[in-house]
């Protein structure tokens, strides 16, 4: 029997969860719930009927191996998300469909009573993140957004090391790869919101999660979409500290390997990690070197695991904060804007 999980002490210790979307993201999340003991995926729902019977086989993406075919003999399939939704069997709904419908697909799982797990970003525009987290307020559920490097080891120990490391003199974060080619509406900015915005929003809001909104915007870059190029240098300007960096984005399809890397320089240390580094590298004021070991622990379990324990326990996803996603995106659109402007600094108050 069903029972209700919308406050703490509910006997509950099961999460029975159902995925929207089965393409890259999709079949990402697929695996890491798998890993975790107090969820199961109980149904699924793609517009691809094929996928729906486990073959995941076309499903690509920019990391990770190929798609592969999987048993879903006891899983629901449902070939629309309002037949998902009158599932009464289901408890929460992880939604990895295009940004276009993340708006859409959260607002009526919120109002069917569904805890909602979105991924990235929250959803295209301002006025939609809006709507989303007034839908999740007056619906009492559970909302996070899959704000993947929250969870990422050299991000999580980088907030760490920055602590006690003093001011912030110098802080770049880049993220590369070439234009997707794996779906189609991914190049379609209507839909998908662009390159910029749905690559670098990752290290956007990492900075919102160490730092919160900065008090302006400037930012360069160029955006050719019809070569595969959207590019962009945006610095985020904080009180009282250096320039924080945000840079990378598409370069031409196909090729390109993804990379993402970060260098940041404090009082105390200069700290920097590069995709595949299982250490995080210090390089002090003192001269001397020093490593961090990282974890290895897998992002996406530990960001699903926590969105289950969050539902479960029925607490705030104060480690992911919906109203910290919902600033990213604004974040993001104050980038493009300064962008089309050649740089001029747009300030984010008010």
């Amino acid at each position: 029997m069903k029972q209700d999980m919308g406050s703490a002490g509910s006997a509950t210790r099961q999460l029975n969860v159902a995925l929207a979307g089965l393409g890259f993201m999709g079949s990402t999340h697929l695996k890491a719930w798998k890993l975790i003991p107090n969820a199961r995926v109980m149904a699924v729902t793609d517009a691809d009927a094929k996928r729906l019977t486990g073959d995941l086989t076309s499903v690509g993406g920019n990391f990770g191996g190929p798609g592969e075919k999987l048993d879903f003999s006891a899983i629901r399939g449902y070939r629309t998300l309002d037949d998902l939704l009158a599932d009464p069997e289901i408890d929460a709904v992880d939604i990895c469909l295009p940004t276009d419908q993340h708006e859409k697909a959260a607002i009526a799982a919120l109002r069917a009573g569904k805890h909602t797990m979105l991924e990235k970003p929250m959803a295209l525009t301002d006025s939609g993140t809006s709507a989303v987290l007034a839908a999740a307020k007056e619906s009492g559920r559970t909302l996070m957004v899959g704000q993947i490097l929250r969870f990422l080891p050299p991000y999580s120990a980088l907030r760490e090391a920055m602590r006690s490391s003093g001011r912030v003199e110098s802080a770049i974060f880049r993220r590369k790869c070439a234009a997707p080619t794996w779906n189609a509406w991914l190049t379609d900015p209507s839909k998908s919101g662009g390159g910029i915005f749905d690559l670098l929003i990752h290290d956007v809001d990492y900075c919102v999660s160490v730092w919160g909104m900065p008090d302006a915007v400037r930012a360069v870059g160029s955006e050719d979409l019809s070569r595969g190029v959207d590019v962009v240098h945006a610095e985020l300007q904080y009180p009282g500290s250096g320039p924080v960096i945000v840079t990378g984005g598409w370069f031409h399809p196909t090729s390109y390997p993804f990379s993402m890397d970060f260098t940041v320089v404090t009082e105390k240390a200069t700290f920097e990690w590069a995709a595949g580094g299982t250490e995080l590298r210090e390089y002090g004021e003192d001269g001397k070197a020093t490593t961090r070991a990282l974890t290895s622990d897998d992002p996406f379990v530990g960001e699903l695991g926590y969105f289950t324990e969050c539902v479960l326990q029925g607490k705030r996803p104060e480690r992911c904060l919906p109203e910290q996603s919902a600033q990213s995106v604004v974040l993001m659109h104050t980038i493009i804007a300064s962008r089309k402007e050649n740089g001029r600094v747009i300030s984010c108050k008010g």
